[in-house]
């Protein structure tokens, strides 16, 4: 049984995600943290509940996804791991970065790739990858049917959806892939966004005004 722990970080208010089980095993999604506030913050948690990360994922690698990574990389040995098709995307962080003003210590590329209908396992518990592309190229979701909720990144939010105005970005897309892969699932699958509340996919099925299952 995986409990979620979410951590809201940086300029952008970006949630991060540490998942951990009764082992203290843990996987650290989108780790947006920015300054030693951040990092500490993320790092006392995972002191305090005696957790060892061993995993590190990227639903997308837009810069507030990603301004952790090489702290996460640093601490714990960890390279993410995302969808190769995202790999650009990365790479354009640490050239954007500095005209944005935000200081970005840059990246690793992970040695493996994520694609779709993989599984990600943390020991018993298991993730499926969902490949939903519109908010980036080759942006992924990560999926508990077991435990019925889903990482999210930014394709769905509460009553919103995913910008498309953004390098890679395809609205059409963003909408197939809500409508093809997300509405799909079960309607009590509760969608841990990256940015904002939580929600549910039964609950924007009726009230998104973006797009209506």
């Amino acid at each position: 049984m995986l409990t979620i722990k979410t951590f809201t970080f940086n300029p952008y208010q970006e949630n991060t995600y540490l998942l951990y089980n009764e082992s203290g095993n843990a996987i650290i999604i989108d780790p947006g943290m920015y300054g030693e506030q951040d990092q500490q913050e993320l790092l006392a948690f995972i002191a305090n509940n005696n957790l060892k990360p061993t995993l590190l994922l990227n639903t997308h690698c837009h810069i507030d996804h990603v301004l952790g990574n090489s702290f996460v990389h640093e601490k714990f040995g960890l390279l993410p791991q995302f969808h190769e098709g995202e790999v650009p995307i990365l790479v354009a962080v640490q050239n954007y970065a500095p005209q944005m003003g935000i200081r970005y210590d840059i990246s690793p590329i992970g040695e493996t790739f994520l694609n779709e209908d993989d599984t990600i396992y943390l020991d018993k518990d298991e993730l499926k990858v969902i490949l939903a592309p519109g908010h980036s190229p080759a942006h992924t979701c990560f999926y508990s049917a077991n435990q019925k909720f889903l990482i999210g990144g930014d394709v769905l939010f509460r009553n919103s959806i995913g910008r498309t105005d953004l390098p890679g970005g395809n609205h059409q897309q963003l909408l197939d892939s809500i409508k093809t892969k997300l509405y799909t699932l079960p309607d009590d699958t509760i969608v841990y966004p990256g940015h904002g509340p939580s929600t549910t996919i039964g609950f924007e099925k009726n009230s998104n005004p973006f797009i209506r299952g």
